[in-house]
C-alpha cells in the first residue's frame, strides 16, 4: 500500500540524488517529442508530477505554456531552477489544484506509479477534468501490475514506495475517463544505478 507522505519524504529527501542519476532513454525522448510536435503552438501543457523538471517540464515549456505541479517541495526547489520559464505548484494529482478544461494537454512521467492503485482511476479522471475538449494525455505505466517498496532507494538510506496499476489496467482507466489511446509504445528507462524499467507510455485524447 502506497503512503503519499512516504513517497513525498522520500522524494524531498533524496531530491539531489535522484536528479543526478536519472538517465533518460533516447526513445523515451522520442515519445515525449512526437506528442510535443501534436500540441498546438499555444499550448497550456501541465506535466503532473514534474519531479526536478527535467527533461520533460523543460522541454515542454520550451514550446508552451508550461505549468508543472508536484507533491515534493524539494522537487519543486530543483524545478524552478532547472525551467525558471515554468509556473510551479504543489499538489497531489489526485485532486488537481486547477479549474476544469484548464489545459490542452496533460503529461504525466512515472508519477501515477507512486499513487495507492485505488486511486488511480481518480487521478486519470483529474486528468480529464482539467482538460479542454480534445485534449492530450501522455502517461507512463509499467506493463503489468506491481507494488513494493525499497527502504534504501539509490544507496541513499531514504524509503521509497511505487503501485503499479499495469497497462491492461490503464487502458480501461482512461477509456472510463473518456479517452481514446492513440498510440502505445513500449520505453526501456533507468537509473544511472543500474535501476531498469520497462515502460508503457499511452498517448490518448479526450473525447467530447
Amino acid at each position: 500500500m502506497v503512503e503519499k507522505d512516504a513517497v513525498r519524504r522520500g522524494y524531498d529527501e533524496l531530491a539531489e540524488t535522484y536528479a543526478a542519476d536519472r538517465v533518460q532513454d533516447g526513445r523515451g525522448r522520442d515519445v515525449l517529442e512526437r506528442f510535443r510536435a501534436s500540441l498546438p503552438a499555444t499550448a497550456r501543457v501541465l506535466d503532473a508530477g514534474c519531479g526536478q523538471g527535467t527533461p520533460v517540464l523543460r522541454e515542454l515549456s520550451a514550446a508552451a505554456v508550461a505549468v508543472g505541479l508536484d507533491i515534493s517541495r524539494a522537487q519543486l526547489g530543483l524545478a524552478s531552477e532547472n525551467v525558471p520559464a515554468a509556473s510551479l505548484a504543489q499538489g497531489d494529482i489526485a485532486a488537481l489544484p486547477f479549474r476544469d478544461g484548464a489545459f490542452d494537454a496533460v503529461t504525466a512521467y512515472h508519477s501515477l506509479i507512486h499513487v495507492p492503485r485505488e486511486q488511480h482511476q481518480a487521478v486519470v479522471d483529474e486528468f480529464a477534468r482539467v482538460l479542454d475538449d480534445g485534449g492530450r494525455l501522455l502517461l507512463s505505466e509499467g506493463p503489468e501490475e506491481w507494488d513494493g517498496s525499497n527502504p534504501d532507494w539509490l544507496g541513499t538510506g531514504v524509503e521509497m514506495q511505487w503501485h503499479i496499476a499495469g497497462a491492461e489496467a490503464t487502458r480501461d482507466h482512461l477509456q472510463t475517463a473518456g479517452f481514446a489511446v492513440e498510440r502505445e509504445s513500449a520505453v526501456d528507462d533507468s537509473l544511472a544505478e543500474g535501476e531498469d524499467a520497462r515502460w508503457t507510455f499511452f498517448a490518448a485524447r479526450l473525447e467530447g
